[in-house]
């Protein structure tokens, strides 16, 4: 499994309840601008369209080679899931006021795979509380590297 792209920023500003992998259409050009590393996931998020997830604000970068059939950068494209997973999310996502957001875009053999995941917003307290969880463990890894030296 090659990761091509994260989403980091989804971490730090959602609880993640579940993760999900969902297959993704895309055109031909598409599919070679992502095998050239041109993709970006840092503001997309997920909606459902009658019941079927669409993934919003993926960045694509044309394909340099490309014709004039080259594809739209920001284009919504359709995410594949299983019916039975597509409606059990619309659902939460109706009742329990989730979201869901797309967390990292990789290969899996030849075929681009794309992990989402159902989450809850943090409140701003989260979020602080995060950034001090995160710098207290930098510091403690710190004093240990220099206890031995």
């Amino acid at each position: 499994m090659k990761v091509i792209c994260t989403n980091k920023r989804a971490t730090f500003e959602y609880f993640i309840l579940e993760k999900y992998e969902a297959g993704i259409k895309l055109m031909g050009t598409e599919i070679k601008s992502i095998r050239n590393g041109h993709c970006n996931i840092n503001d997309a998020y997920v909606i459902m369209k009658n019941n079927r997830p669409w993934i919003v604000n993926m960045f694509i970068a044309k394909y340099e080679f490309g014709n004039i059939f080259n594809h739209d950068e920001l284009r919504s494209r359709e995410l594949l899931l299983h019916k039975k997973e597509c409606i059990k999310l619309a659902a939460r996502i109706k009742q329990e006021g989730l979201t869901l957001v797309a967390l990292r875009c990789y290969f899996e053999g030849s075929l681009v795979k794309v992990e989402i995941g159902l989450a809850k917003g943090k409140k701003l307290q989260d979020k602080r509380e995060a950034i001090k969880e995160k710098d207290a463990k930098i510091r403690i890894e710190k004093e240990y590297k220099n206890s031995y030296r």
